[in-house]
């Protein structure tokens, strides 16, 4: 069991990962021509013995050559030519050198599939002349060419013009044979009728109207003679060209606005190099909304829009059919600009259910208009699910009094309307209901107060005595028998009808008869129940039932 382990584990993982490790670079190693060496990155190919005769290329089904990044040949003597079709399977390819071997020629079209490749070192070789259409599609840093024999000729100048226009501490000292066979500095090269080109493009205005046509035309010079042709990048608008040795013209036709900001350069190329001349296009169309959509949440709500427009467009905003007026709560803010497409949104700072509603976008330019519109949903209103569609009263729908404002700048602060602003008008709402709460609760608290205050004096054995402060007086009873002795008594003082008036001026004793009692100014005839206060029949005093009623044992 323990043996079926140790084959059948992780150990045995490992082994089986050893062995295609090792299948891996034999197969590379197979692949690989004689006196070259491979791996899955790079080839290099430095043994003189038995050497290569042709470029090396890997053996088909082998490592894959698009992987291939740098190439290093050494000491390759019987190495001669570069094919077309020898270096077009390694389009990842960076970095190439051959150096100290007998390369004599390389084809024009031999690095076409080659837009990776950034430095090249052909040091000590047999090149007596190299074109400069090898290179021209190449976005080159490094291109090292000394040590080879060239032949002092138009066809190496464009390489002095490349030295030229470096000018710095990189500067390679290249030497060229002349007639004599003597060597002359690169530098010093001087050819009769070998320069470089020029290129002059006739345009008209190129500000055009989407839809209509231009022509343009151009014009070419040099020694040797150049050739001419267009670079037009890539134009949508259907065109068309003519070209003669030295002269050219190109039409346009049903121009589009996506063509707006595209460059078109008429280019004069000969064996020394290029030159070229360029103009920009511009076209004018009406605004389009291309991008309008719900409003999202980041660090403020958004209502998202593109507008694409030349000349730029003016936006305006409407709030269910009214302007909006826009504010340091609500503004447009335009994100990315793109030639003629602008990207941005609606900000809105905290909005609430006050804000819902349709938003319209409205952009125009002298060449027309355009405009889309959208629902916003921020939040339900109070007592209502958020999740729910309201019919939203028409009292909240009110004119926000703004002007169209230009692309850059859209908040119009001097046509605010503050009364009218949804902010403010919210703000002023949740400020009165705050006041409102306060008072509420102010009135609750004093009802309270006085509701505690009631039942305490209730339950007092002082009875309303400790209320006089209430604007009641003591009650001066008359003398004698009868209801108001028993008011008057003082050992009754539990009674409610004890000390209400004191009052030096109280009408008279005979006015309102013997069985009343003063309560400030009026005298009121009273019969005192008993059971208001619980007091039984036992616990009253003889003297104290009203005359003429019937006595209980």
């Amino acid at each position: 069991m323990s043996s079926w382990i140790r084959w059948h584990g992780p150990a045995m993982a490992r082994l089986w990962g050893f062995c295609w490790l090792v299948v891996g670079f034999w197969r590379a190693a197979l692949a690989c021509p004689t006196s070259c060496k491979c791996s899955a990155s790079r080839i290099w190919c430095s043994d003189p013995s038995p050497g290569i005769v042709a470029f090396p290329r890997l053996e088909p089904n082998s490592v894959d050559p698009e992987n291939i990044t740098e190439i290093f040949i050494a000491n390759q003597k019987r190495l001669e030519i570069i094919n077309e079709d020898d270096v077009e399977a390694y389009v990842g390819l960076r970095n190439l050198t051959i150096v100290d071997s007998g390369l004599k020629f390389v084809a024009h079209k031999a690095f076409l599939k080659n837009s990776n490749l950034q430095h090249i070192n052909f040091t000590r070789n047999k090149l007596t002349s190299l074109s400069r259409k090898h290179f021209r599609h190449l976005d080159l840093s490094e291109l090292i060419l000394v040590g080879n024999p060239f032949t002092c000729s138009c066809d190496i100048m464009w390489i002095k013009t490349l030295q030229e226009a470096k000018s710095g501490p990189d500067t390679q000292d290249l030497y060229c044979l002349n007639e004599s066979s003597k060597n002359i500095p690169l530098a010093n090269l001087q050819i009769p009728n070998c320069g470089l080109p020029s290129a002059n493009l006739a345009a008209p205005n190129l500000t055009v109207e989407e839809g209509k046509s231009i022509t343009l035309s151009c014009s070419v010079a040099g020694d040797p003679v150049p050739n001419m042709y267009w670079d037009v990048g890539n134009l949508v608008s259907k065109h068309m060209n003519e070209t003669s040795h030295t002269q050219g013209s190109l039409r346009i036709t049903n121009i589009s606005s996506d063509d707006s900001g595209k460059q078109i350069s008429c280019v004069a190329e000969n064996l020394v190099g290029e030159d070229q001349d360029s103009v920009n296009l511009t076209v004018h169309f009406a605004p389009t909304i291309t991008f309008l959509e719900s409003p999202t949440s980041d660090h403020h709500w958004c209502i998202p829009f593109t507008v694409k427009g030349n000349p730029k467009p003016a936006l305006q905003w409407f709030y269910n059919g009214a302007i909006l007026n826009e504010s340091k709560y609500i503004c447009t803010k335009i994100h990315v600009t793109n030639h003629t497409e602008y990207h941005g949104c609606l900000q809105l700072d905290n909005p609430t259910h006050m804000n819902n509603g349709d938003y319209t976008l409205i952009a125009k330019n002298e060449y027309g208009k355009d405009e889309k519109q959208i629902s916003a949903h921020f939040m339900g209103w109070p007592g209502i699910d958020d999740g729910a569609n309201p019919n939203y009263p028409d009292v909240i729908y009110e004119d926000y009094g703004t002007a169209a404002n230009d692309i850059g700048d859209t908040t119009n602060r001097s046509n605010e309307i503050p009364s009218t602003d949804v902010t403010d008008k919210t703000g002023r709402e949740h400020l009165s209901v705050y006041a409102v709460v306060v008072i509420a609760s102010v009135v609750g608290f004093c009802l309270l107060v006085m509701l505690f205050l009631l039942k305490l004096a209730r339950h007092s054995k002082f009875g309303m005595k400790d209320f006089s402060w209430f604007g009641f007086g003591k009650v001066k009873s008359r003398q004698g028998v009868g209801p108001a002795s028993v008011i008057s008594n003082d050992d009754d003082s539990a009674s409610p009808l004890h000390h209400i008036s004191n009052g030096s001026n109280t009408p008279s004793s005979s006015e309102g008869g013997p069985d009343a009692v003063i309560i400030g100014m009026t005298k009121i005839p009273v019969i005192e129940n008993p059971q208001y206060f619980g007091i039984t029949n036992s616990q009253l005093k003889p003297d104290t039932w009203p005359r003429g009623s019937p006595k209980t044992a």
